[in-house]
């Protein structure tokens, strides 16, 4: 269970393949190519989405026959069951509304679990379907929030936590998996986060956030009133977190960054207390995972914005060989019971997410998807490029470049400065139908990861801690800067961002109201005291960790009146365009009401865009269209001469 604890506000990043450092010099290429062939935003979103069922569940069905995944073919994201043998996905659940997740197929039978929130609240319920197509909420009642853990090795007993005891705190319940009946196995005094379970049930680890920048692991013994064993004693701040157990039951596996300014895999002997270390590496180590006899090991390292991902036998310790897998970031990996097979999804800069099924004893993958829509020529969509800048006070800053095909010095293209979601997520390589559709209508994309990025180190991630709408700010001002100097770049820079980066957005159009010509906040906060005011109960002790990183309301609410835009929107000279989601848990409607109303007070454009069907985020295919094709009418419009 990997967490970062920061406010997190946004996760949408995107995983590519192989990038190629590139530095100011190398920008300008010898001859402009010729006009690329132009797709609408329909066109690029009639790209379907594929997702895997979740990491601890049961992937492949009791007959092997089909995998179990999601996709949003339908236009909202439903369960269906992909032939292994090959053919079209079966669609299982058929909601027209909610998004239906694929969670796991039960082991012995063809039952499955899937999740599902209401209208995109993120008060996610947990459901069983039988065979005959009958529905049931596993985790009835109001105002909460469930989450599927994993499965027992005998597969009789599923784990499951929610809230609904305490909207602060999560307890664990084991379900049996023919009658569903319940008990409690963990109660939750409050501060922790439940993560894995060991197969045999024993043990459940614990994370428990202290500071942004410090935190750590427990063990809690299922079914003890015993209080949970301390597994990360440590001095000074630390960040501990848990990829999980070996499937033996006798190790957990857990991240630290002690020794490191990245997150390094240790074990933990779950008997004895002795640690060791298992994968190291120059960035962090994403993920570790095993099968389910622990034949096969799984290990993901972020490096520079894009997965590097292993499969080593540990028989032999070498890695699997994969032959017939196009270039792109791995991810994803489910393995079939018997262990004679192998799922994984692959993604590129120009390919979104498909899914490839490898029969292990010959390493030959086969592509059981094709998502980009045949309808556009992949050829004629931009691979980015990691291209880093110096920000104002020297700082190297990293970010994720796509330059339009068309673009030269003879023929400068507008350009965009895209900021992500969190505080502390990160720009990552792979494919967004948002950028290349905007890309592809001839606009630049720089999605910077400003100082207080994850993904460079812990030094790297810190430097903007209580400095918010400040530090990391001026990195998004200097990038502009640094895009205009550009000889194949013109004159004329919007910024635009989801979440925090769409507080970012709105932070530049207010504080600095004459460096962009445009802005477009896509549920972006606007507003800190009343956003940290407000952070769902759910959030528990994470929202203690955001506090320590953002300020406390109590206390710093004079410095959050400062740094949120709906207060010195009267400064706002450039246009915006405004996108928010009516049921928006994180950012309420009201936030971005009122930015809308100060803007128009001072006479200045600005668009505005309500989705009643959408929380944080896009669930719906429609919507993400129409998004889409509203910030090209708004960038025509504020950025073409």
């Amino acid at each position: 269970m990997r967490i970062r604890f920061t406010a997190a506000l946004l996760a949408g990043t995107m995983l590519a393949f192989g990038p190629a450092t590139m530095t100011q010099a190398q920008t300008t290429p010898a001859a402009a190519p010729a006009q690329p062939a132009r797709y609408t935003a329909q066109q690029f979103f009639e790209t379907t989405s594929y997702g895997m069922a979740a990491a601890d569940g049961i992937a492949f069905s009791s007959d092997g026959r089909s995998l179990l995944i999601s996709s949003d073919r339908s236009g909202v994201f439903n369960v269906y069951a992909l032939p292994v043998a090959g053919g079209e996905p079966v669609q299982i659940t058929r909601s027209t509304t909610n998004a239906n997740m694929a969670v796991s197929y039960f082991p012995n039978d063809d039952r499955l679990l899937f999740t599902a929130d209401q209208g995109g609240n993120e008060l996610n319920h947990l459901y069983v379907r039988l065979p005959d197509g009958t529905e049931r909420d596993l985790t009835p009642g109001e105002n909460l929030k469930a989450t599927f853990h994993s499965w027992s090795a005998d597969g009789r007993t599923f784990y499951v936590s929610t809230n609904e005891r305490d909207p602060q705190a999560f307890d664990v319940y084991a379900y049996d998996a023919a009658s569903y009946e319940r008990r409690m196995i963990f109660r939750n005094p409050g501060g922790f986060y439940p993560g894995e379970i060991t197969q045999d049930g024993r043990y459940i680890s614990l994370v428990k956030p202290n500071t942004s920048a410090d935190s750590d692991v427990y063990l809690a013994e299922a079914g003890s009133e015993a209080a949970p064993r301390h597994v990360t004693p440590h001095q000074g701040n630390v960040a501990f977190s848990t990829y999980g157990f070996t499937p033996d039951s006798r190790s957990l596996v857990y991240a630290t960054n002690e020794t490191s300014e990245f997150d390094q895999a240790w074990t933990y002997d779950v008997a004895g207390g002795e640690r060791r270390p298992l994968v190291q590496a120059d960035w962090d180590v994403t993920a570790i995972a095993f099968s389910s006899s622990g034949r096969y090991r799984v290990q993901a390292i972020n490096a520079d914005a894009s997965t590097r991902l292993t499969i080593t036998d540990t028989r032999t310790d070498r890695p699997v060989t994969l032959a017939g897998v196009p270039e792109g970031d791995l991810g994803g990996v489910r393995f079939s019971r018997d262990e004679r097979r192998v799922a994984f999804t692959v993604m590129s800069d120009t390919s979104p997410t498909d899914i490839f099924i490898t029969d292990l004893a010959t390493g030959q993958a086969q592509r059981m998807t094709r998502a980009l829509n045949p309808a556009i020529d992949e050829s004629q969509l931009v691979e980015a490029s990691v291209a880093r800048f110096r920000s104002y006070d020297g700082l190297e800053v990293p970010g994720i470049l796509y330059r339009p095909r068309e673009a030269s010095a003879g023929r400068p293209v507008p350009a965009i400065v895209l900021v992500h979601g969190g505080p502390g997520g990160q720009s990552r390589r792979g494919y967004s139908a948002m950028t290349q559709h905007l890309v592809n209508h001839g606009y630049a994309v720089y999605a910077i990861n400003n100082r207080g990025s994850s993904g460079y180190g812990k030094t790297f991630f810190h430097m903007d801690d209580r400095r918010h709408g400040d530090v990391d700010l001026r990195d998004v001002i200097a990038a502009r800067d640094w895009l205009a100097g550009q000889d194949w770049i013109s004159d004329r820079v919007a910024v635009m961002g989801g979440s925090y980066g769409g507080y970012m957005t709105a932070a530049a159009m207010a504080f600095y109201p004459t460096t962009f010509d445009a802005g477009i906040d896509i549920f972006g906060v606007t507003n800190w005291v009343r956003t940290l005011e407000s952070i769902p109960a759910w959030w528990g002790a994470q929202r203690a960790a955001l506090y320590d990183e953002m300020g406390d309301p109590a206390n710093d609410a004079t410095r959050h009146r400062a740094i949120s835009p709906l207060f010195h929107a009267n400064r706002i000279q450039r246009p915006m365009l405004v996108i928010q989601g009516a049921n928006d848990p994180r950012v309420l409607q009201v936030e971005s009401d009122e930015l809308v109303a100060a803007i128009r007070a001072n006479n200045v454009p600005v668009d505005y865009v309500v989705f009643p069907d959408e929380g944080h985020g896009f669930l719906r295919k429609q919507n993400r269209i129409d998004a889409s094709e509203a910030y090209l009418r708004f960038l025509n419009q504020y950025l073409r001469r």
